[in-house]
């Protein structure tokens, strides 16, 4: 589960980190005349927009229950998630393949490139602090996995819009520098829109990627298959339960919301038989902190 991460403090490492990016970015792109420039200045500052509309998701995620919306608004980051995954398509990744194919036509030389690798020297660092930020947080809750299988199966939709963003950018720099070197080295303006290609490429994958997981979650997935074996192995182990014969399970957001049907041991009353459900589900709560709700439906039959 992801109970244990701060997202907000991952979105917080990623908008600094942006705009700071950003701003230098845009400074020489103007000064250079770089289409991968240019183009790395739009992804940073998309970027940042996409940082703000988590932030503001997770706002919007903890107001409380109402008589229309029973259980909460959780589902919001997910919405949220989605339009940031949108926006790293079109605004990253369409208009930098966009800026790259004008150059191709139109080649133009880069004016002062010592400029524009230093400030892609300073967008590197700056964003490894940004990745060794969200990555803090995902190691937090991805234990053993392996980062891809952690992305894949998570079910905490801003760090993973986050470490798509992340990687996408450390990854957009990096191809940015040896597109603008090879330009400067070579006299060839042409690797500079094919740099911009590149990077309009790497971007619109991710967020394909991106995409995909955050709308798994939008539809509706239950927990992940090891924590779902961790329920139902700790609803057998209960004395008054002789089996599960059915568990439901729904992310809503950071809660989550669990639906049982147990074959019960025989109880003397019907009084003794809630009570012991009310402590199971008291008990549940405590062992998977992340349960918000919890609906139990005792049977008698396998």
């Amino acid at each position: 589960m992801s109970a244990g991460a701060d997202s907000t403090k991952a979105v917080l490492y990623a908008l600094g980190a942006n705009f700071a990016i950003a701003v230098t970015k845009y400074i020489a792109a103007a000064v250079t005349g770089s289409s991968s420039m240019l183009a790395e200045a739009v992804h940073s500052t998309a970027d940042c927009g996409n940082q703000l509309l988590l932030l503001l998701g997770l706002k919007r995620a903890k107001r409380p229950p109402n008589d229309e919306y029973p259980m909460g608004y959780g589902k919001e980051t997910y919405f949220w998630s989605f339009i940031v995954a949108l926006m790293l398509f079109s605004l990253g990744g369409m208009f930098s393949i966009y800026e790259g194919w004008h150059k191709l036509s139109d080649p133009e030389p880069i004016s002062y490139p010592l400029v524009a690798l230093g400030v892609l020297a300073f967008g590197i660092a700056a964003e490894s602090v940004s990745m060794w930020g969200c990555l803090k947080e995902v190691n937090k809750v991805r234990g053993s996995q392996p980062i891809w299988l952690w992305f894949k199966t998570s079910r905490n939709a801003e760090l993973v819009v986050i470490f798509g963003e992340d990687l996408a950018a450390l990854l957009g720099l990096t191809f940015a520098f040896c597109a603008v070197g090879l330009a400067w080295i070579t006299g060839n303006p042409m690797f500079d829109a094919w740099g911009s290609i590149a990077i309009g490429v790497l971007l619109v994958v991710v967020a394909i990627l991106v995409g995909v997981e955050v709308k798994a979650l939008l539809v509706g997935q239950g927990v992940e298959p090891a924590t779902r074996r961790e329920m139902i192995a700790f609803l057998e182990q209960q004395p008054m339960i002789e089996k599960v014969l059915e568990m439901l399970t729904l992310h809503m957001g950071s809660d989550v919301m669990v639906a049982v049907k147990a074959k019960m041991r025989e109880y003397p009353t019907q009084a003794e038989m809630i009570d012991g459900i009310n402590a199971i589900e008291a008990d549940f709560k405590q062992r998977f902190p992340e349960t918000n709700w919890i609906f139990f439906e005792p049977d008698v039959r396998a």
